[in-house]
């Protein structure tokens, strides 16, 4: 019997040295860290990069309170992995559009990514009445040249609305003198920034209190830049022919009004959904244009649709 309990004890031990030396290889160390990131399903603390900015400017992340947002904002979006490759997929599509736009305007390609935590790419609709991929106000949208009505709504013009979202931050910028405060203020308003910097006396984003919204907002940016330009590092898989693409189309121009935009889907071999799809600021299935304005719809390519 004595020898049995002895021969138990020395498995036992060896047993316990065995998860030991286990625990050890296994925890977590600056080698491994990485790779165990990307290649199970663990949750990690994720470490925030020493250097990161928005549109050149650097964001200040030696102030504590700076880094713990910026942690916050890169684990709700590294985590939140559905969405994530959603903005991955999306990205390929529409980021060649709206990039050239940018830059013609002179505005840095970061704002694109503005454009992602508004909307998700997506031709979102806000309670407050904001619409499309870069969420444009019925008034802004007016004020800036757009038709906004119940029969043709150009805030879902991806182009054009783009074009909308650069003269306002290129005012913004003007007026408050930072791209950071141009692109807070896309949230807040310039008078509501401008206000919350003569109030607080200061001039920085990064040192205002603002509301939860407003006050997450450059961080949400900055986490999705980075996300977005480095999926490997924070465990994004996919292949290119996993993303979406930009279907190839071609326009047709429209100077009269349309009675049925079924029948004249038609004539192109596409059904209404395609039509829409592709002209999403037609709002009806009709078109007035009483005024004889020429309209330019996009039609995809034969042979896209089977």
């Amino acid at each position: 019997m004595k020898m049995i309990q002895k021969a138990l004890a020395f498995v036992g031990l060896l047993s316990l040295c065995a998860l030991f030396i286990y625990a050890l290889q296994d925890a977590p160390t600056d080698e491994n860290f990485e790779k165990k990131l990307i290649n199970d399903y663990n949750v990690y603390a994720i470490q925030v990069p020493e250097n990161l900015d928005f549109a050149g400017e650097p964001m200040p992340l030696k102030n504590p309170d700076i880094l713990e947002r910026m942690d916050r904002e890169l684990l709700v979006n590294t985590y939140w992995q559905s969405n994530g490759l959603l903005m991955f997929k999306r990205a390929k599509k529409y980021f060649p559009i709206i990039e050239p736009i940018l830059a013609k305007h002179k505005i840095p390609d970061d704002f694109k990514y503005l454009a992602v935590i508004e909307s998700g790419l997506t031709n979102a609709v806000s309670p407050a009445g904001a619409r499309g991929v870069w969420q444009i106000m019925p008034a802004t949208g007016r004020e800036n040249g757009l038709e906004v009505n119940d029969n043709v709504d150009e805030r879902y013009h991806l182009e054009k609305a783009t074009e909308v979202a650069c003269k306002y931050l290129l005012k913004s910028k003007q007026e408050l003198g930072s791209w950071t405060l141009a692109a807070a203020a896309y949230n807040a308003g310039n008078a509501g920034i401008s206000n919350r910097l003569k109030e607080q006396n200061v001039t920085d984003y990064y040192d205002l209190l603002l509301g939860e919204e407003t006050g997450r907002y450059l961080f949400r940016i900055v986490a999705l830049k980075e996300i977005l330009s480095h999926p490997a590092k924070y465990g994004f898989n996919f292949r290119e022919k996993d993303l979406y693409n930009n279907i190839p189309t071609y326009k047709v121009v429209v100077d009269t009004a349309v009675t049925d935009f079924s029948k004249f889907a038609q004539n192109f071999n596409i059904n209404y959904k395609i039509l829409k799809l592709h002209n999403p600021w037609l709002r009806e299935p009709h078109l007035n244009n009483r005024s004889r304005k020429p309209y330019y719809i996009e039609i995809p390519k034969e042979g896209i649709y089977q």
